[in-house]
């Protein structure tokens, strides 16, 4: 994967919020509606609880908070410099450039609707969103109750460091998961699946979850199919090459944030009933799906025909 030095990074589309605009993350090297929707399962730290906390202080209207504003000027400085592209955060908001990009076209292509753009927020340690409080230990989520993409870019590191997914595109993956999430959001799926979700039993609920985590990779292997046609403010192309090598390295990234792994890593019996993301093979193989495809139509996990795990 090489970006291009040319491109402009269009900092406006991030919301940064790590003290004083300028820290948090880790340098240099190298990643899920009022209910908040993170990336990995049942086998990141602090999920369940925040997951208890958003339904009651966020999804059902109570307790509703308001999303901290960011402060980009140390960001804008940081990505006009020349060694812009070796900076963590200016290549995660020229990531969040290019898929924003894609789905500016491809929703009115696909689904007949106007994209409406959603800000990326770069925290550190805690943040208040339209879901209520969240830390860290979340992972990185959507919200549809305020449409943003949170992220403390340190997640990165637990990726590669303990959840096992080093490669430099498991960081753009994982933000196009999370803009998956807020195209369900637009067309409507993801209120769809909540309405679903009521008077079902716990584990109908969790297989609704899985299917709609499931789409959202899905449509990230979409983006990633057209990425290399994604371009800039300026109109240079993001992207000057996307290698077999770095799908791969999504790939694997789904792989090793599935349920079963990371229920495996806790120490955890395997337990199909307390899946909400999908199995590591489901998510690298709808990922993949996406990919090959590049089209969301393709992308229909609720469909009668699409087998997931626990059908």
């Amino acid at each position: 994967m090489e970006l291009n030095e040319n491109a402009d990074i269009d900092t406006s589309q991030i919301e940064d919020q790590r003290g004083g605009g300028g820290g948090g993350g880790f340098g240099g090297g190298g990643g899920f509606g009022g209910l908040p929707i993170p990336i990995g399962g049942g086998g990141i730290v602090g999920i369940v609880i925040f997951l208890l906390v958003a339904v009651v202080g966020g999804y059902f209207g109570v307790n509703k908070m308001t999303g901290d504003s960011g402060d980009n000027t140390s960001l804008n400085q940081k990505c006009s410099q020349s060694d812009k592209l070796q900076q963590l955060d200016c290549r995660n908001a020229l990531y969040v450039n290019s898929i924003q990009n894609f789905w500016a076209q491809a929703e009115p292509k696909y689904f007949g609707k106007s994209y409406q753009p959603a800000s990326t927020d770069f925290f550190s340690n805690q943040v208040n969103t339209g879901c209520g409080a969240a830390d860290s230990g979340t992972g990185p989520f959507y919200c549809p109750a305020d449409n943003k993409v949170y992220i403390d870019l340190t997640f990165y590191k637990q990726l590669a460091d303990q959840l096992g997914a080093p490669g430099e595109f498991a960081q753009p993956y994982v933000l196009a998961h999370e803009y998956g999430h807020h195209i369900q959001d637009l067309v409507g799926t993801e209120a769809k699946m909540r309405q679903l979700q009521q008077g079902a039993s716990n584990s109908q609920k969790n297989l609704l979850s899985v299917k709609l985590e499931l789409q959202a990779d899905c449509y990230a292997g979409v983006w990633a199919k057209g990425a290399t046609g994604t371009t800039s403010s300026n109109g240079q192309k993001i992207f000057k090459s996307l290698t077999a090598d770095d799908i791969q390295q999504g790939i694997q990234t789904a792989g090793q944030i599935g349920d079963d792994t990371l229920q495996k890593q806790a120490g955890q019996q395997v337990n199909p009933q307390e899946f909400t993301h999908g199995t590591s093979a489901d998510r690298q193989k709808w990922f993949s799906l996406g990919y090959k495809s590049g089209t969301p139509a393709n992308c229909d996990t609720f469909a009668d025909g699409a087998v997931v795990e626990g059908d």
